[in-house]
């Protein structure tokens, strides 16, 4: 088994149509459709909701100190919103995974493999 991170993928700016509170609720239930079958199949490793990039703080080194800057460190109008930690077979299995997250939020799902997690 591996662990893959299913990262949560978001366009700064992007328009979309808010959704009407039954659509809403509809996707509430797909996604903790998909959350509780992670669950229960011992998949799920870990899960998390990221605050907006705006709230992001970068440290680096500066000369023999440290810096902290506002913002997020890339420069970028896409982000990651939030992301899971799953435990799979195989790549097949964590894309299957990304695809069943992806049809309940309407949103891109990126997913790779953590270097050095395979059994």
């Amino acid at each position: 088994m591996a662990h893959y991170l299913l990262s949560v993928h978001s366009v700064e700016g992007e328009v979309r149509e808010p959704p009407t509170e039954v659509d809403l609720r509809a996707m509430q239930q797909r996604l903790g459709d998909v959350e509780n079958d992670l669950k229960t199949t011992g998949t799920w490793v870990f899960s998390a909701r990221l605050a907006e990039p705006a709230a992001a703080r970068v440290v680096r080194e500066a000369g023999d100190g440290l810096l902290t800057t506002d913002g997020p460190f890339a420069e970028s109008k896409e982000h990651i919103g939030g992301f899971y930690l799953i435990e799979a077979a195989d790549l097949d299995a964590a894309l299957g995974w990304a695809a069943r997250v992806t049809a309940a939020i309407h949103a891109p799902i990126e997913v790779r493999a953590l270097a050095g997690f395979a059994a």
